[in-house]
């Protein structure tokens, strides 16, 4: 699927309906799928290595949440990335994918193969995320190493 043709998802909900009880969806920081599936791997900033697939963070339920809600846990993982298109680029988006795991990268994130696009994630439903995870109790923060070094 290209970029032009792909859907986008208009609010949270309708993300937490797709992730439901799967562990093989994941959301992707970047310009999209496009330039991502044409070089199929990512690139370790620090180090400049190659690394051996896409990659992405996982949005897929784990057990110890137990019975919290699905929703809270997907905005914590589009939370923490949200500060990526003012750090890195501003023409990064975050678009969820279907993923195989092939491994972890240096950050320990997941990386993926066998990538399937399936949506766009929309600004409405980073700020409903955002909105969401910054009501609940104690100190969250996104994993901005800019923010915590000044």
């Amino acid at each position: 699927m290209s970029t032009a043709s792909m859907p986008s998802f208009t609010n949270l909900d309708d993300l937490v309906r797709l992730v439901d009880d799967r562990r093989d969806i994941y959301v992707r920081w970047s310009r999209g799928p496009d330039p991502d599936l044409r070089s199929a791997s990512s690139t370790d900033d620090l180090t400049g290595v190659r690394l051996p697939g896409l990659s992405a963070s996982a949005l897929g339920v784990e057990d110890w949440w137990e019975e919290r809600p699905a929703r809270l846990w997907i905005a914590r993982r589009l939370y923490d990335y949200c500060h990526l298109p003012r750090l890195k680029d501003p023409l990064t988006r975050p678009w969820a994918l279907r993923g195989r795991e092939v491994g972890r990268g240096p950050d320990n994130e997941p990386l993926v193969v066998d990538v399937e696009p399936l949506a766009w994630i929309g600004d409405d439903v980073i700020t409903e995320a955002v909105d969401l995870v910054e009501r609940q109790p104690g100190p969250w923060g996104t994993l901005d190493r800019h923010r915590m070094r000044q």
